[in-house]
């Protein structure tokens, strides 16, 4: 494990914070988030300390998602929501708060008002495609 000092989610992976954990292996940890968006709302995060998506490993960030799927089967189970978001913000104009990457398994309910959503506002096609084609020329 890389592990920060000064950083809450590490604390909670050395015992230092308690936390309501839910599932552990190896790579990662789930626990309940204690400011949750709807009851049954989840955090996972890997044992290795990287800010956000752009640091992380990619065998961290896949070892996450694997975890992420089993919960979000498991609090489908045990809450039946309408429906799961699963969220990730990177920076904090994406709102994330702890820089530690961490994943959200949000159940969520018809009509929960949570401000997640941006709506169906048709885009420019041609601006689109002109910025899918920069963003392929990233990925060559």
């Amino acid at each position: 494990m890389s592990l920060a000092d000064d950083c809450i989610f590490c604390k909670i992976l050395r015992n230092e914070v308690p936390s309501l954990k839910v599932y552990e292996d190896d790579q990662t940890y789930a626990f309940m988030d204690i400011n949750p968006a709807n009851p049954g709302h989840v955090l996972v995060i890997p044992k290795y300390h990287a800010p956000n998506i752009f640091e992380i490993p990619p065998e961290w960030l896949s070892a996450c998602m694997v975890t992420v799927q089993k919960i979000a089967l498991a609090v489908e189970k045990t809450v039946s929501p309408d429906g799961i978001n699963i969220l990730q913000a990177n920076g904090e104009g994406a709102a994330q708060s702890v820089f530690h990457l961490h994943i959200h398994v949000m159940p969520r309910a018809n009509g929960d008002d949570l401000k997640m959503n941006w709506g169906h506002n048709p885009g420019d096609m041609e601006a689109i495609a002109a910025l899918a084609e920069e963003i392929k020329a990233e990925l060559a």
